[in-house]
């Protein structure tokens, strides 16, 4: 057994064997953080009315059973957590990449990483558990909280959490000893087990990438005739410096494509093809209006129904099969199309059951789209389809790469990140106007 999973199962096996001590009233967010360091869920003394210990028990329960890293904290509003600073300062000092609310007296609030859950489903959460007619009463706020937010969670639970409850209390050291022995003992079939399963992600993500290969490699066939056709000539009567630098942009887009879909190794790896070759038709769209000395086009996201088609020009009401109402971004000829009535041309993709609209074609397809529609603009966008579905997926997010199209570091969901992350994630308010920097409500 090799000594990194030696220590890692020893780490689990002394986690377990931690007697939880009772939670002492916290003196700030670094408190407040050694003691999620140990369970999901933390009822500080001074906010005890708001969450009895079985209710906390249970809560804690529900977000261990669901292997997801969501952290809990029910603070009294006092000097030592300041609104504006709490959230930030308790995802920096706990350290681990995951989703963090806070019930600050009567006041709540939440952020993430994007690894974890996109900025906009967050602020979505947040306003559905505050909306006018709810019950704001703790339990069933963070009841409804954390019931809409596991689903879409990404990543694992900190092995740090071990086996304990939601407010601490005595464990039978003897039985725990016992299942430490049994988890070192087994150490050696464990790594057996992870050296397979590591092989078949590897196989599975060398077979998505092959069949994605097939799409981006239409995609930039189809951006290089685009360039054909310009006949833009940088010498030519009336062209400008600005004109010239839209063309080079272009240009580099495109080589850009195809370097890096030639060093491309995982579905991930396509997300910055995408990008580029989004970054070159917004290029051309500007040229194009330079020489036709209309209007430049505002930066929108391309056409959801074939980025191929170009930018978007505004936004239209479209509803998949079976699927709820949304807005996507659409080009012109789309625009027109569902105005009459007719359906829009949606980019189509070989699949074992044949061809299929590329939002219901599989997993592989996440990162091409992430290039186009990045920013967490996508999962909105698919919701109610099957790579929709995927997305909101631990397991997607795992084996292809789902977090790639978001900004962020490389640490997964549950994985110890210290301070290495993004602060606007937790620039949240509290919904009554204080707190925050505008990135959402308390």
């Amino acid at each position: 057994m090799r000594p990194r999973v030696f220590t890692a199962l020893s780490a689990v096996a002394l986690a377990a064997l931690a007697t939880a001590a009772p939670a002492m009233a916290a003196t700030g967010a670094s408190d407040v953080a050694d003691q999620l360091k140990k369970s999901p869920v933390y009822v500080d003394p001074g906010a005890a009315n708001q969450l009895s210990p079985a209710q906390a028990d249970a809560l804690a329960k529900k977000i261990k059973d669901a292997n997801k890293p969501l952290f809990v904290a029910v603070l009294p509003n006092s000097a030592a957590f300041p609104k504006a600073t709490i959230l930030p300062n308790l995802r920096t000092d706990t350290g681990v990449t995951g989703l963090y609310a806070i019930r600050l007296g009567d006041a709540f609030t939440s952020g993430a990483d994007s690894k974890v859950m996109p900025k906009q489903a967050v602020q979505n959460l947040n306003s559905a558990v505050r909306a006018p007619g709810t019950n704001t009463d703790a339990a069933t706020q963070l009841n409804a909280f954390v019931d809409k937010a596991l689903p879409q969670l990404k990543g694992h639970a900190p092995a740090s959490w071990g086996g304990g409850s939601g407010s601490g209390g005595g464990v039978d050291t003897g039985a725990l000893v016992g299942v430490g022995a049994v988890i070192v003992a087994g150490g050696a079939g464990a790594y057996a087990l992870v050296r397979r399963n590591r092989r078949k992600k590897a196989e599975e993500e060398r077979a998505a990438l092959q069949r994605l290969q097939v799409v981006v490699d239409e995609d930039i066939t189809a951006f290089g005739e685009e360039l054909d056709r310009l006949d833009f000539h940088p010498a030519e009567a009336g062209a400008d410096d600005a004109m010239r630098a839209d063309y080079e942009r272009a240009l580099d887009s495109y080589e850009t494509s195809k370097t890096l879909m030639a060093k491309a190794e995982r579905p991930a790896d396509v997300t910055g093809v995408t990008q580029a070759l989004e970054d070159g038709r917004f290029s051309l769209a500007t040229l194009a209006a330079r020489r036709e000395h209309k209007p430049l086009p505002e930066r929108r996201a391309p056409c959801f129904f074939d980025p191929r088609h170009g930018p978007s020009v505004e936004d239209a009401t479209w509803t998949p099969a079976g699927g709820a109402p949304r807005q996507v971004p659409v080009c012109q000829a789309d625009a027109t199309r569902l105005r009459d009535g007719q359906d829009p041309m949606v980019r189509e993709v070989d699949t074992d059951q044949g061809r299929r609209p590329y939002y219901d074609a599989g997993p592989a397809y996440g990162p091409w789209a992430g290039g186009y529609f990045g920013g967490g603009m996508l999962p909105g966008l698919l919701m109610g389809t099957m790579l929709g579905s995927m997305l909101s997926s631990p397991a997607y997010a795992a084996d292809y790469g789902a977090g790639s199209y978001d900004a962020g570091s490389g640490f997964d969901g549950g994985d110890v990140s210290g301070a290495d992350f993004n602060s606007s994630d937790f620039s949240g308010g509290w919904g009554d106007g204080s707190g925050g920097d505008g990135g959402g409500d308390w």
